[in-house]
């Protein structure tokens, strides 16, 4: 597996269990998913969503601020995997402050 950019030196551990979950959800291989994919371009329709929210959740030992009767306003950014990436990395961040 190749990594685009060499800003960073290694995949994040949060990067790595957020494409192993949306892998799992979208039944593909963790190297199938890129940080640019979107969950509709992998296959996630509204139920997955809500599956992964809850795999994420156990994961990572957060809550995702997610509504899922309204998940254009949620505050968790779900647009691509960087920006779930990026929110379970906030998440976590806030979680230690």
């Amino acid at each position: 597996m190749t990594q685009e950019g060499s800003d960073k030196m290694s995949i994040s551990s949060v990067e790595q269990k957020v494409v192993a979950i949306l892998a799992e959800q979208a039944v593909l291989d963790p190297s199938d998913v890129t940080l640019d994919s979107t969950l509709e371009g992998l296959g996630i329709d509204s139920l997955g969503l809500v599956e992964t929210i809850f795999a994420i959740e156990e994961a990572f030992d957060v809550s995702v601020p997610f509504n899922a009767n309204e998940p254009a306003k949620s505050d968790f950014d779900i647009t691509s995997v960087a920006a779930i990436v990026r929110a379970v990395e906030g998440l976590l961040a806030a979680q230690d402050a």
